[in-house]
């Protein structure tokens, strides 16, 4: 636990939290009669919150301040925290993001943005810094480390050490970001030596599988966190091997039910949680890191334990000083709710100042999104013949797991005509295409997946973790050809197409992976490509954001690249 001390204070400043912390001069703000959530103590306090200068001066009985809340017994925690997301898998640029998560009670993200990076590399990752410093949301960056994520991508970006050592150099930069190159650590790679070599207060680890020797070897190499695990026994060995545990729930990553068993009293210091991926329809109706918390509560997760793995946990281990508990010297980053069982916020601060009040955000940025960042998608013509697979009596497809983000290699016999194999929707199994969309190479990787349903036509998207190529599954050719050029037309997007017919699409033009429209905007339209999907007859939960996964090169056990199909196992 770090508070901020008297860090950016002047002399006279200094000297005026001293009178209202001794209670000898009114506050800017007194928050009374609050039930204080403490999660250092694991208890609920009945005490003022006294605040100045944004932070916090003191917790007791106070004076009458200048301005005063009175929470009339309502519970009073700090604002919670996000331990590992990709804001950019929101699909918003991030004043809108901010707008999403903080009427939820989120009060910092630590965000790896390595999906911006593969488009336009640190510039990217820089213009996110410069648009998120005035929002009342602490944005910490872990700097990717993997930019591409494997040399079976093609990406639109190369970070190598000395750009990894920039962004490292920025203001609220907070670590290395996530170690994808798992075999790249496990060969003893030059270049990944170069990268771990570098001055970083932290090292995020993504070990997806990684068990025994291969996994005290990562661990050695100097991770010291995960949030790729999907089965208890792999995350309780990394855990005992050192790791940080971040429980991961997002739209498409749904492991906190698996790995609750894993908080104990003896592990909970150990765990934090973590989005990863939500889309911006899952932010808006469900929620954020609250709605991991109501999850967590209803499966049977102590509440103050809980709401610890959501604050001081996460803050402790990035080193994010003043952070995460409602004590003196800590930032009036605080979230208001009624019940422990079921935590939906009603009124949300950030540095003492209310920005959230019953769900909805009350404040406004002015914005800016750079030129350059409009313009980033360009594709080779594309011929029907590049979409053909030539017959063979067996061969590899992606099996995509709902729920997961692993996947499977499994062996078909496919379906064979005219010498050419085809989709075929009555065995699930379809056309998967990714088309390179950074400098048009005309390079496009084509295979077979099952476990997405559909009956005709196509859906595509060019988020494509992690280079962010076009990425389209479907029935019929043509369908997949038109969607492709859907995507291109509107410098990226999502489009669902059916006989020639584009039903629907969302524009995505920021990086080819961003809006620049508001929340709700942006996910009426997401629901609407849902929903036509659906139409089509898939049947998992969220196919856009399966759709993502399909070509993560770094993900086991099976994907499709521009530039083939990667087996890793």
């Amino acid at each position: 636990m770090v508070s901020l001390g008297i860090e950016g204070l002047a002399l006279e400043q200094w000297r005026r939290l001293l009178r209202v912390a001794l209670g000898e001069e009114p506050a800017d703000l007194v928050l009374r009669h609050a039930r204080v959530v403490n999660v250092a103590s694991g208890e609920i306090e009945e005490a003022d919150v006294a605040i100045v200068y944004g932070r916090i001066a003191g917790v007791g009985d106070y004076p009458a301040g200048e301005r005063e809340i009175d929470l009339a017994g309502a519970y009073l925690a700090p604002s919670f925290i996000d331990g590992h997301v990709h804001v950019e898998s929101s699909l918003l640029w991030i004043d809108q993001f901010a707008r999403a998560v903080v009427p939820h009670g989120t009060g910092a993200v630590v965000t790896d943005p390595h999906e911006i990076a593969n488009v336009v590399g640190l510039p990217g990752i820089r213009a996110l810094a410069e648009a998120s410093a005035a929002l009342p949301l602490g944005v910490f960056f872990t700097i990717p480390s993997c930019v591409p994520a494997s040399p079976f991508e093609s990406a639109g970006a190369v970070m190598d050490a000395a750009a990894i050592r920039e962004g490292l150099a920025l203001p609220n930069a907070v670590a290395l970001g996530e170690m994808m190159n798992f075999p790249g650590v496990l060969a003893g790679d030059t270049e990944i030596y170069e990268k771990l070599s570098l001055p970083a207060r932290r090292r995020d680890g993504h070990a997806p599988g990684l068990r025994g020797h291969r996994l005290n070897a990562y661990i050695a190499s100097g991770m010291g966190s995960d949030h790729e695990s999907t089965r208890l026994e792999e995350a309780r060995e990394k855990l005992r091997r050192g790791l940080r545990i971040m429980i991961r729930e997002g739209s498409t990553e749904h492991n906190l039910l698996e790995l609750l068993p894993l908080v104990t009293d003896a592990t909970y210091p150990q765990c934090c949680f973590a989005s990863d991926d939500r889309d911006c329809a899952t932010l808006l109706h469900d929620g954020h890191v609250d709605a991991i918390l109501r999850k967590a509560i209803a499966a049977g997760l102590e509440p103050i334990r809980a709401i610890r793995l959501a604050t001081l946990n996460t803050a402790e281990y990035w080193g994010l000083d003043g952070y995460g508990l409602v004590a003196p010297g800590y930032w009036a980053n605080l979230v208001v709710f009624e019940r422990l069982d079921d935590i939906r916020p009603s009124l949300v601060l950030f540095r003492g100042e209310v920005v959230a009040e019953d769900g909805k955000a009350l404040f406004t940025v002015e914005r800016a999104i750079p030129a350059w960042l409009l313009d980033t998608v360009h594709i080779a013509p594309i011929e029907p013949t590049q979409l053909r697979i030539p017959a063979t009596a067996r061969m590899v497809a992606v099996e995509a797991i709902p729920g997961q983000i692993v996947t499977r290699a499994i062996e078909v016999e496919p379906t064979v005509r005219d010498g050419e194999v085809k989709a075929d929707p009555d065995r699930d199994l379809l056309k998967l295409v990714v088309v390179e969309r950074h400098r048009a190479t005309g390079q496009v990787g084509v295979g077979l997946v099952r476990g997405f349903g559909l009956k005709r036509g196509a859906i595509g998207s060019s988020i494509a973790h992690d280079a962010h190529n076009i990425v389209v599954v479907g029935v019929d050719e043509a369908d997949i050809l038109r969607t492709i050029e859907t995507i291109a037309a509107m410098r990226g997007g999502l489009a669902a197409v059916v006989a020639g017919e584009v039903r629907a699409q969302l524009a995505l033009p920021v990086a080819g992976i961003l809006s620049p429209e508001p929340l709700e905007v942006v996910a009426a339209q997401y629901e609407a490509v849902e929903q036509v999907a659906r139409e089509l007859g898939s049947t998992v939960p969220a196919p856009f954001a399966l759709l993502s996964f399909m070509a993560l090169s770094v993900i086991p056990e099976a994907r499709v690249t521009d530039r083939g199909l990667v087996v890793l196992r």
